[in-house]
């Protein structure tokens, strides 16, 4: 389970939030990162939901991006991202009860995800949440780094 941390305000994120969105992306990803057009289709995508924490006075402190497909019971968590001067908060576990809120409210019983291989601070983040390792993919993102897949069943949670 995820620790009682103070919780941060999640929201769906606006076309306003276009170029905080896009900083955001810049500063907490070295490769693999959206565009602004990428942002934008996604922001007015059916199948696709946009999260920001953000407080008065600080701002967008951190994103997630959920993806639905048609049909499908499980929904997937592309990204999730949190200003470097917040983290340590509780932003990102704040985002991904939000995402997991999101995917349930669509009718989805799980949501999967994928995670770099050398990124233990999200891995610690997911599993704590209930996440559950289900697989891996050998050069999954565009450095070469391989990617942990993980899976949690929300309809027991």
């Amino acid at each position: 389970m995820v620790p009682n941390l103070p919780s941060t305000p999640v929201r769906p994120a606006t076309v306003s939030d276009l170029d905080a969105l896009v900083a955001l992306e810049l500063h907490a990803f070295r490769g693999d990162r959206m565009s602004r057009a990428q942002y934008r289709r996604h922001l007015a995508s059916p199948r696709a939901t946009v999260l920001v924490a953000d407080t008065p006075g600080e701002g967008l402190l951190g994103s997630a991006l959920v993806f639905f497909r048609t049909g499908s019971s499980r929904a997937r968590l592309y990204s999730i991202a949190t200003a470097a001067a917040a983290r340590g908060r509780g932003i990102g576990a704040s985002l991904l009860a939000a995402a997991e809120d999101a995917a349930r409210a669509r009718g989805c019983r799980a949501l999967r995800l994928e995670v770099r291989m050398d990124n233990i601070a999200a891995m610690a983040l997911y599993e704590r949440a209930g996440y559950r390792r289900i697989g891996s993919y050998a050069g999954y993102y565009e450095d070469g780094e391989g990617a942990w897949r993980y899976e949690k069943d929300l309809a027991g949670s």
